[in-house]
């Protein structure tokens, strides 16, 4: 079984001795309810992390799948907020086996 979320907490000391918290919220494009989570989701963990930062990362695996994240993010006005990341996780050709 594979998970469609998952939080994660990273924790960097800073000069002047306090800690950095930032939530990564991690999503499949293919998720049903992303949506509704890059709507509420992050914010709620970060919030019981006591975290300063956040950020929202989305992977996709086909170009169905972009189209499908780019419209949502349009929906949500989040096309430009940078704390959206989108990975391609499609397959690739590798460079050293072509």
């Amino acid at each position: 079984m594979r998970s469609t979320t998952a939080a994660v907490q990273r924790i960097l000391p800073c000069p002047d001795g306090a800690a950095d918290k930032t939530v990564v919220e991690l999503k499949l494009a293919s998720n049903s309810k992303l949506e509704q989570n890059l709507a509420k989701q992050a914010e709620i963990y970060q919030k019981a992390a006591d975290a300063q930062y956040k950020l929202k990362v989305i992977l996709y695996f086909d170009d169905a799948e972009l189209e499908r994240v780019q419209n949502i993010l349009k929906r949500l006005k989040l096309t430009d907020d940078p704390n959206i990341i989108l990975i391609d996780a499609q397959k690739k050709i590798s460079a050293s086996n072509a």
